[in-house]
């Protein structure tokens, strides 16, 4: 089966513990024991005198002062408590309302930020600019589509440079992941400003990238756009990257926890989290509008506002993006709570709640303390062990306290020891030793780069042929098996010849040699890939043997290699990175594997450019020409060699390039 992109499956998840461990027995402190003085004997008095009554403890006198104490300092904390709470409610809630403000605000920048690595991600990206040149909407297609899906971009224009749609690439609300409506022609966008300010290539303080908004079929977008020139600085057209408003004021709610309305310089509200907004929101008034933009200050936009049966309170304040520009104003609105209307029944409440603390303080001050000494104990026992060597230790988190806290963050430190060591033993299972302990060196110095990178590097993939009529008639128990006694023969092969292998996609393997864990120069990562290939045909006719004494079908494999240059780096989020590489060297080596075809059995074929890599290295390995091939989506034909395993010696032609 073809490799259509690599990606790797292997995910391992780790939970927090990985086994139930016994907890330490508590610590047990020998002390003296003491006993109380016995009742003494006194001698019998000739006229007994009867003994005062009891009526007040000393206990009670020593506690009675501190109770009264405590008591009168919650009664007083109570009513100061209370008064400061609602004396400052109002003021409170006003700063809230700035802050969320301004988180927004500062959400709207970093919102416009990622569109603008967006945009500098496609505007890299080669052949781009001859794509817009020539209007090949289709190659334009395969460039920009796996960049919106990755980075769940909701709209992508490219324009040539007269302002005319070459693609269109928009994602339709409640659409699936990757589904992506295309069209192309479009030329509404070549008449508005910041477009037009594109076009005529002007540069403001900020630089070439401008952004303005866009209604594009019944809906608001953000966009940032930026001209793309070709290799001789000429403008070849424009790239806009953007993101539709109701979409981005969802967003910025998560962040400031508070309802966003988006006016335009009229006042009238074109995106809000506010439920029902359209009917209910009032527009603000175009003076206001003004106001605000040119002298924004607290008290001209504070407003009180109703939605649904809800009462808020809305902070406005210029919607600013790039280099101080304009494009509307935005409200921030916090349902009023009830504190701000407190009544004397919720002074009561406070009062109280306060005394009761005071009171249970008391009480419970001398248990807390010794409950507090006897986990702190097992803390530094614990500790110990850990000094020691000793990962398999567990400390009793129970509580809710600060101590519980302390000790299930142990727990979790342990925990994230023992899976530090657990995702080493993993790695080394996934590279050989010698590159995990060069990454693992790399990434202690600070020189491993998992950004994209250009380099030359060697790629082979190998495939089976026609798998999917062999697995068919098996269940996939007996097909995992296969797959899993397959790439076990040839892994090993390609780890052990410096080869990262760096993806499966079914009974395909992606691996790529020269880059990890140091770059290599093209004529050893050509010399490795050959190397490697050689060894697995002889694996896998080692392996075939086996199965056809099994009664099962042999596998015939299929191994393409190229060398050229790739981009190698993370790819995916800021929280989860896949490093991967991608280019056209990788889609050429997969239609070179497709070529195996048609040798009719397990074979390799490389490519002309893996053969001027070898230089000097060439007569190491025995190549076969196989003349000149016309390859899936080139246009120019490409010299292609088979590649035989070591002692079956074939003639290469001296007239071979």
């Amino acid at each position: 089966m073809a490799l259509q992109r690599p990606e790797t499956h292997f995910n391992p998840q780790f939970s927090t513990h990985t086994a139930q461990l016994l907890a330490h027995p508590p610590f047990a402190r020998n002390g003296k024991t003491h006993h109380l003085p016995q009742e003494a004997d006194f001698p019998l008095v000739t006229s007994p005198v009867t003994p005062p009554t009891v009526k007040v403890p000393v206990r009670i006198k020593i506690t009675l002062p501190y109770f009264v104490l405590a008591l009168l300092v919650a009664m007083a904390g109570a009513y100061i408590v209370s008064r400061v709470v609602l004396d400052s409610i109002e003021e409170r809630f006003t700063n809230q309302l700035i802050e969320a403000g301004q988180l927004a605000t500062d959400q709207m920048v970093q919102e416009e930020n990622r569109l603008l690595e967006t945009w500098r991600l496609l505007a890299h990206m080669q052949s781009l600019a001859e794509a817009i040149a020539g209007g090949d909407a289709e190659q334009l297609h395969r460039l920009t589509l796996p960049v919106a899906v990755n980075y769940q971009e909701e709209a992508i224009e490219i324009l040539n440079a007269e302002g005319t749609a070459v693609l269109s690439l928009r994602h339709p609300p409640g659409g699936q992941f990757e589904d992506y409506r295309v069209s192309q022609g479009d030329a509404s966008f070549a008449g508005l400003p910041f477009v037009q300010q594109v076009l005529q290539r002007r540069v403001d303080e900020a630089g070439d990238k401008f952004t303005g908004l866009v209604r594009v079929a019944g809906q608001v977008y953000l966009y940032v756009a930026g001209p793309i020139v070709n290799e001789q600085g000429d403008l070849v057209g424009v790239l806009l990257v953007g993101k539709s408003l109701p979409t981005l004021v969802q967003q910025i709610k998560q962040e400031t926890m508070g309802h966003v309305t988006l006016y335009d310089f009229k006042g009238q509200p074109v995106a809000s989290t506010l439920p029902s907004f359209k009917e209910d929101l009032a527009a603000l008034a175009e003076a206001q509008v003004k106001e605000l933009l040119v002298e924004p200050n607290e008290a001209s936009g504070l407003r009180r506002l109703a939605a649904g049966s809800i009462n808020y309170t809305e902070m406005v304040g210029p919607w600013q993006v790039r280099a101080g520009q304009s494009l509307g104003v935005m409200g921030i609105a916090l349902a009023q709570t009830s504190l701000v209307h407190a009544s004397q029944f919720t002074r009561l409440q406070i009062f109280i709640l306060v005394t009761l603390t005071f009171l249970l303080t008391i009480g419970v001050g001398m248990y807390l303390a010794n409950r507090i000494t006897h986990p702190l104990l097992r803390m530094v026992q614990a500790s110990t062990e850990v000094a020691q060597g000793n990962l398999d230790v567990h400390v009793e988190s129970a509580g809710n306290d600060e101590v519980a806290v302390l000790s299930h963050a142990f727990n979790q430190m342990i925990s994230g020891l023992r899976e530090g060591s657990l995702y080493r033993d993993i790695l080394g299972r996934t590279v050989s030793p010698e590159i995990r302990e060069e990454l693992r060196q790399a990434f202690a110095a600070g020189t491993l780069q998992l950004k994209g990178q250009g380099t030359l590097a060697t790629v082979l993939i190998s495939d089976i042929r026609d798998f999917t009529l062999l697995s068919e008639k098996e269940d996939p128990t007996t097909v995992l098996n296969w797959l899993n006694e397959y790439f076990s023969e040839l892994v090993p092969i390609i780890t052990a010849h410096g080869g990262v292998v760096n993806g499966f996609q079914g009974d395909a393997l992606l691996a790529f040699f020269g880059i990890l864990p140091r770059p290599l120069p093209p004529q050893e990562s050509a010399d490795q890939a050959c190397q490697a290939a050689r060894d697995m045909l002889k694996a896998v006719r080692r392996l075939n043997a086996r199965r056809i004494a099994r009664g099962e079908p042999p596998f015939i494999t299929g191994i393409g290699i190229n060398t050229g240059p790739v981009t190698a780096g993370g790819l995916g989020s800021t929280d989860r990175l896949h490093y991967t590489i991608i280019g056209d060297t990788v889609n050429t080596t997969q239609r070179i594997e497709d070529l195996t075809r048609q040798l009719g059995e397990s074979g390799a074929i490389v490519s002309q450019q893996t053969r001027l890599a070898l230089r000097k290295r060439n007569s190491q390995h025995h190549l076969e020409s196989l003349g000149a091939k016309i390859l899936k989506g080139k246009s120019d034909p490409l010299l292609v060699y088979r590649l035989y395993p070591a002692g079956e010696a074939v003639a290469v032609s001296e007239a071979d390039p």
